[in-house]
């Protein structure tokens, strides 16, 4: 029977206005399953690579209002406090009569605050609350800023996320925990096909017959690129071994003055989601690594390994987490997180392994990710829930 899904996360983007594009692809394939869905979302976020334009729209069948929220400059701040707080206000005045009736309401993190809005609403309308928990908040705030644990801002925080787990009839996470349903980040299989050729300029900044460790993503500091620089410099003899780090985020310019006098590194601006595989497929490793902190220790999956895993190339992983996606998959080696000595043991124990090993690392991250985090699989998880106990 169709359902209509109500789906609160004020960084919800589109390919068209840029990431997140998690609730983009569940939402799709929702509507491919006879859906409706509502989509309500926030008018900026330092993701975006196209604001809004209006402040509703129709975007391949899935339903966006986009609520008017303020700018920020520094996504670690308080004018992203701010911007999380007001759209949470904003959305006691939207008139969501205009909206079809829901039967299922999700709200998800990384902000809490608008679980009070899902809840009254989901109080309202008589529909279930499901409460997605993507990020580890306030604990990121909490490790990453040096906020003390019994500060009044993380005490407001976690009453939202206490009022979300008790309110809940189902609590999503992107990390495997048995308290929750397990529902992680994913791919979209058929768009993967869709390849775009990168732009003469940008794939002419590769170097040709090198080594190529490459990275793909947000610049941030939760990235812990820095690590990998010192990794750049301390191998940088190594004539035939080259860096690549593409995109884009607040840490960009510490890591670009970081990097200055080296040659074997090269930084390209962000590119179009479609021609990601593009530049995946000019690398021989790709690099992903967090910092040492408690909240990874539980599992963490980013966007950025399912499409690491879908180009068939093996993933260098600089992480100390209970629950290993590469591990799983056998797909790539795991070392040390905030450990430059570390990452280049495991850059040339990669640069000496033989290509077939090499490939077949690459081969086994493909065959995992399509088998499970394709979104097909995804959003049938979670249409199941739409319709337990019903």
């Amino acid at each position: 029977m169709p359902k209509t899904i109500w789906i609160i996360n004020q960084y919800a983007g589109s390919p068209y206005h840029g990431m997140e594009f998690r609730h983009y692809y569940l939402a799709k394939k929702f509507v491919e399953n006879g859906h409706k869905v509502h989509i309500i979302s926030g008018s900026y976020s330092h993701l975006y690579k196209n604001l809004p334009e209006t402040t509703s729209e129709e975007i391949d069948g899935i339903n966006y209002t986009w609520v008017k929220i303020p700018k920020y400059k520094n996504p670690v701040s308080a004018g992203r406090v701010i911007n999380m707080l007001v759209f949470m206000l904003k959305l006691f005045a939207l008139n969501t009569n205009k909206l079809e009736k829901p039967d299922t309401i999700i709200v998800s993190s990384p902000s809490p605050f608008p679980i009070l809005n899902g809840y009254l609403w989901a109080k309202k309308y008589k529909a279930q609350l499901f409460f997605e928990i993507r990020d580890p908040w306030p604990d990121v705030l909490i490790e990453l800023n040096n906020m003390p644990k019994y500060h009044p801002f993380i005490l407001f925080m976690r009453g939202f996320i206490e009022l979300g787990y008790k309110k809940s009839k189902n609590i999503i996470s992107l990390h495997p925990n048995n308290q929750f349903k397990y529902i992680p980040n994913g791919i979209d299989l058929d768009e993967m096909k869709q390849i775009e050729p990168l732009e003469e300029h940008t794939a002419d900044q590769i170097p040709k017959n090198k080594f190529i460790i490459g990275y793909t993503g947000t610049l941030g500091v939760a990235n812990a690129l820095e690590y990998l620089i010192v990794a750049a410099k301390m191998i940088k003899d190594k004539k035939d071994i080259h860096f690549v780090i593409v995109g884009k985020g607040g840490n960009k310019d510490n890591l670009l003055k970081q990097a200055e006098g080296l040659e074997n590194i090269t930084f390209i601006d962000v590119i179009n989601k479609t021609q990601i595989q593009s530049m995946l497929n000019l690398f021989d490793v790709c690099y992903i690594g967090w910092k040492k902190k408690k909240y990874y220790e539980g599992g963490v999956y980013a966007n950025k390994i399912s499409d690491y895993m879908y180009s068939g190339k093996p993933i260098l992983y600089s992480v100390k987490t209970s629950c290993n996606p590469v591990e799983l998959a056998n797909c790539g080696i795991i070392v040390e997180p905030e450990s430059p000595s570390a990452i280049v043991d495991g850059i040339l124990e990669l640069y000496n392994m033989p290509v077939e090993e090499r490939n077949q690392l690459g081969e086994n991250g493909r065959e995992f990710v399509i088998k499970h985090h394709g979104y097909d699989v995804l959003a049938q998880k979670y249409m199941d829930l739409f319709n337990e106990g019903i």
